[in-house]
């Protein structure tokens, strides 16, 4: 899953980048639209890292239209759960998409709820937590069904069963070698 999360990251940086630059040959200058997302140490810090103009829109046109964080926490949680949803049907009409806003909407009123608390994490830890869930949302992004998502976790997990080469299976701790 790995490679799709830096297949992701370099086709918009990388065609951002492209942008940016055939603008400024025009003297037009683009907003900066990543910045270095997978350094984040939460899953706010992400969100303003990566996609930065498409977060800036959620923002202005759907989560402070809503009430934004003005109304208290619960209502708070609500926008930014309703934002994400809205942002994954944004990204497609699949119900992965709406899935994947949902469990990154989920993050972010983890994240508000956790640092309402004033609890530090580690800097390490902090950044292990949030790459790993980005790299695990991905495969709902990614996805095309349920059912394809829910085979990719299996496979992660082990739970699709061990493939041992052939070349290994003659070692005898992997099995009946034929020694």
């Amino acid at each position: 899953m790995q490679k799709y999360t830096f297949e992701l990251y370099f086709d918009f940086s990388g065609y951002c980048d492209m942008a940016i630059g055939v603008a400024l040959l025009f003297n037009i200058h683009l907003p900066i639209n990543f910045n270095s997302p997978y350094k984040s140490l939460d899953i706010q810090e992400f969100w303003r890292r990566w996609h930065i103009t498409l977060g800036k829109f959620l923002k202005d046109y759907i989560y402070i239209p809503l009430g934004g964080n003005r109304q208290g926490k619960a209502r708070t949680y609500i926008n930014l759960m309703t934002t994400f949803i809205i942002g994954g049907i944004w990204h497609g009409a699949g119900w992965t998409f709406v899935f994947w806003g949902f469990l990154h909407g989920l993050a972010l009123v983890v994240h508000r709820f956790w640092t309402s608390f004033g609890i530090k994490m580690n800097k390490i830890l902090a950044w292990f937590i949030t790459f790993n869930f980005v790299n695990f949302v991905w495969i709902f992004f990614r996805a095309k069904e349920f059912d394809d998502a829910i085979k990719v976790i299996n496979g992660m997990a082990g739970l699709s069963g061990v493939v041992v080469p052939t070349f290994f299976a003659r070692f005898a701790f992997f099995g009946s070698a034929g020694y």
